[in-house]
């Protein structure tokens, strides 16, 4: 314990302070640990201009006065005076990045509440000045009601007077001996006063600073930026259907050409049929969707390099309060559209744990890039391919209605969930806006790229090898004549076993066949559809018939809808259970969401079945 003044160095992360700590301090530094805690305490002594010594301790970065890290707690512990073995600041001094005013203005905003004496260093102002961002200090310092220093820490420009108003400020203003006022622990309710002092102490700022604040007065606002997300969603999902019908032609041209190829070059027999029922036609179906799939994610990539992603998080962190999450679980649950692996690893950066849980459970429920080719067979089969009104496609339609209901599901998921096994409250969730700019289009290419190369070597490992075992299982035993091969085969009976359970839900043989090799990858139900039924085809030009078409001509549309439902929750692929068991550290809740899975998923379809067969479809 010490008679000299004790000030608290605050700020955002990467506000310079760390830096400006060093410059004012030098080598007269300590370095120990808080107690019960292994948040370091980094403390140094210096001189005000007029003599009086003070003690400067080094806060850890924080967005706001609520913690979500054992550092943010310190933080928040120390200027409210609850730290042990830490007495209460006499002052405060602000570090806020001159560049980035209005989110670093919302800290000290809730600062200025606790009503201690408190300076603001406007650091960085040189990165400022070379943005050509002019800022008016004496504006600034008249809004804000209190000194503001320009200083340069990098360069230890404007220590002097920083020490000077530091100075100053412990002389004239009175030290609490309690906080003054009740604090607001939710930042957001500073940004709105933030960004009006930002624009006011502004006199001059670059045309791409002005161009991001016009764009987000519509991307941000509560009820356009809604609708225009909703409308980039829409566009995004018609432009799947309406502009790969080209490529996917092309493709299906070269697929029949191969497989036309083979039969003429091979005789008949167990190797000509495997190259061309198992491997041509069976890895081809899957194959075909790649234009579908280049198409989405060149849209989620032009999303996130022209900035408007962040803003998407932002937008659903309102939506996502509403189900006991913050907006840090937009990105691994965004990242779960291509796949649920690296969403369910992107949960790493969400540091409550119940929250992070709950994520990790709800993620499989958005559409994985997997269950593209499913929906779009079925939906190529069995929805018209005509418009509902001008630009607007009826499977577009259909398709954005089936990712809505994952996410509606995840949704409800989370509140249940959070309301029961991981009850708790959640943390708060502040992200930083980048500037809008134009994607490179080089960096979209290589995007691109590799979503491709993933896609096709799934389809050249996993599939090949399942879709191969399949036609193996399915080819023999050879049936007797009169006898169905894909119901007398190995595969055949195992699924007879099945059927017994999902027929109640309106599944055939087929389907109950395909569902199995789903487990390994879902896109293999598309493969093992299009083996089966060119394995019972009668003649070779039967099988070769495009898989759409016979799904057309042997399904009713009841059982088709029931299908699509059952993919919506269908439960995960061997490689995500394995993810979620090493995340989770056991098999609990691995189990936990199998069964949850499941059990959704033969609710929905059963229940999708029924009503479009009560409905007359079926």
């Amino acid at each position: 314990m010490t008679g000299i003044p004790l000030v608290a160095l605050v700020g955002n992360p990467n506000a310079g302070k760390s830096a400006l700590f060093n410059a004012l301090t030098g080598a007269r530094q300590k370095v120990g640990n808080y107690p019960g805690v292994t948040v370091e305490r980094h403390s140094g002594r210096l001189a005000l201009d007029d003599g009086r010594p003070i003690e400067l301790v080094d806060l850890p970065g924080t967005y706001s006065l609520d913690p979500s890290s054992p550092d943010e707690e310190v933080t928040r512990d120390v200027v409210l005076g609850a730290q042990a073995g830490e007495r209460r600041p006499d002052a405060i001094v602000v570090v806020a990045d001159a560049t980035n005013l209005d989110n670093h203005l919302r800290f000290a905003l809730q600062l200025r509440q606790l009503g201690l004496p408190m300076v603001l260093a406007l650091n960085m102002v040189d990165m400022a000045a070379r943005d050509g961002l002019t800022i008016d200090v004496a504006a600034l310092a008249g809004e804000l009601g209190l000194p503001v220093i320009e200083t340069v820490a990098v360069r230890k420009r404007g220590l002097d007077a920083l020490r000077t108003a530091l100075s100053e400020t412990l002389r004239t203003h009175a030290i609490p001996a309690v906080p003054t006022g009740e604090v607001d622990p939710d930042i957001r309710h500073f940004q709105r006063e933030a960004r009006r002092i930002a624009r006011a102490a502004t006199v001059d700022e670059p045309r791409a600073r002005q161009v991001t604040a016009s764009l987000d007065r519509f991307a941000l606002h509560p009820v356009l930026g809604p609708i225009i997300l909703l409308t980039l969603l829409f566009v995004m999902f018609q432009a799947v259907f309406s502009w790969s019908e080209a490529p996917i032609g092309w493709i299906e041209g070269a697929q029949g050409w191969l497989a036309d190829t083979a039969t003429a070059m091979l005789p008949a027999g167990f190797l000509r049929d495997l190259l061309v029922q198992g491997v041509i036609n069976g890895v081809g179906s899957v194959v075909v969707f790649l234009p579908q799939i280049v198409i989405l994610f060149l849209f989620i990539l032009v999303l996130e390099a022209s900035g408007y992603m962040v803003r998407a998080a932002m937008l659903m962190d309102r939506l996502m309060a509403g189900v006991g999450l913050s907006g840090r679980a937009f990105i691994p649950l965004l990242s779960s559209f291509a796949c649920a692996i690296p969403g369910i690893m992107a949960t790493r950066s969400i540091q409550d744990p119940r929250e992070r849980l709950t994520t990790i459970l709800v993620a499989p429920l958005m559409t994985c890039s997997a269950r593209l080719p499913v929906y779009a067979v079925v939906i190529g089969a069995f929805i018209p391919a005509r418009r509902v009104m001008w630009g607007v496609g009826l499977q577009g339609l259909v398709l954005l209605a089936l990712y809505v209901a994952g996410i509606v599901s995840a949704m409800i998921a989370s509140v249940l969930i959070r309301r029961t096994v991981t009850r708790g409250v959640g943390g708060g969730f502040l992200l930083e806006m980048p500037r809008y700019q134009w994607p490179a289009v080089r960096d979209i290419a290589i995007g691109l790229w590799q979503r491709a190369y993933v896609f096709l070597r799934r389809a050249g490992t996993i599939i090949l090898g399942v879709t191969v075992v399949l036609w193996v299982l399915t080819s023999y035993p050879v049936a007797p004549a009169g006898v169905k091969q894909s119901e007398y085969s190995v595969a055949g009976r195992i699924a007879s076993g099945l059927e017994v359970v999902l027929k109640p839900i309106g599944f055939n043989h087929e389907m109950s066949l395909a569902v199995i090799p789903a487990m390994a990858a879902r896109e293999v139900a598309v493969s093992a559809l299009q083996t089966v039924y060119a394995i019972d085809a009668a003649d070779e030009d039967q099988g070769a018939q495009e898989l759409g078409g016979k799904l057309a001509s042997r399904w009713s549309l009841a059982t088709a809808l029931a299908f699509l439902a059952w993919f919506v929750f269908a439960p995960q692929c061997l490689s995500t259970i394995a993810v979620v068991r090493r995340e989770t550290n056991g098999w609990k809740w691995p189990a936990f969401m199998i069964g949850y899975l499941f059990a959704l998923a033969y609710v929905a379809a059963g229940a999708t079945y029924w009503i479009a067969v009560w409905a007359g479809l079926g």
